[in-house]
């Protein structure tokens, strides 16, 4: 089953088409700043941007950075909230619970297949973000963050490995919530766009100071922690509340889903 629906959802032009344009945006984004010279002041911007002209190996970290406050996570949100709703919207939900396939291994393998998105796209995004990088910037020692030593390649290479883990498992707690709503819903489009919903309000809470008391425990708060990897020594505490929060997230959304999906009259 999960095999299935991890073959279904690549074969579908859509996917390849978000892929392509995750990968376009940061790719567009080096053409500029190399062409004009002109990078972003230091502290604007997209994170490690200001400093990629002096710097090519830091770009698949800015790269990631680029995608990551909008367009990863409505890439997310919109193939996970079409997840259940699109097979609902399409009427092929029922025929597929007709088989001998349990509610609860269908919700695993369109998770499993949505984690395979997520990691295809993250990947793929930071390995263009090297190669462009490399070409556009050229490639130098990378002193840490903090001002230390120099990076050696393995712990460069470390870093950004886990820069794809970290952000990786972030969009897992987006797909969670966009798969939550595609339980409630026979319309991806307004499946995707409650998970949307969600992370708006999130980043609008963050910016107002009278949230203060809540800020560390909404969804989108640690999303830029893995920053944090670059310095000599790693700064651990913020990457390690993100990740806290993402589980929790991940968790709840995942169990709300199951409850509703699980006892859900399916009808079309």
């Amino acid at each position: 089953m999960i095999r299935v629906e991890i073959t279904k959802l690549f074969r579908r032009p859509r996917t390849w088409l978000a892929i392509g344009m995750l990968v376009a945006l940061p790719v567009v984004v080096a053409i500029f700043v190399s062409v004009t010279g002109i990078a972003p002041r230091p502290g604007t911007g997209p994170a490690f941007l200001a400093d990629v002209l002096r710097n090519g190996t830091l770009f698949p970290a800015a790269a990631l950075a680029v995608v990551l406050p909008i367009f990863l996570p409505a890439s997310v949100a919109v193939m996970a909230g079409d997840s259940v709703a699109g097979e609902a919207s399409a009427g092929t939900l029922r025929y597929l619970l007709v088989r001998p396939v349990g509610r609860t291994r269908l919700l695993v393998a369109k998770l499993v297949a949505i984690i395979a998105f997520i990691a295809v796209a993250v990947v793929a995004v930071a390995a263009v973000g090297y190669v462009v990088g490399r070409f556009a910037f050229g490639h130098a020692p990378l002193p840490s963050l903090s001002g230390g030593a120099p990076l050696s390649a393995t712990a460069i290479a470390a870093r950004i490995a886990l820069s794809i883990g970290y952000i990786g498992l972030s969009m897992i707690g987006v797909a969670a919530i966009a798969l939550f709503f595609s339980t409630l819903t026979d319309s991806g489009l307004a499946a995707a766009l409650g998970a949307i919903a969600v992370l708006i309000a999130s980043s609008v809470l963050i910016a107002l100071d009278a949230t203060s008391s809540v800020q560390p425990y909404l969804l989108t708060r640690y999303w830029l922690a893995f920053v944090d990897l670059f310095r000599a020594p790693i700064l651990w505490h913020d990457v390690i509340r993100g990740v806290g929060v993402q589980v929790v997230y991940t968790v709840v959304a995942l169990g709300a889903a199951w409850a509703n999906f699980a006892t859900k009259d399916i009808t079309s």
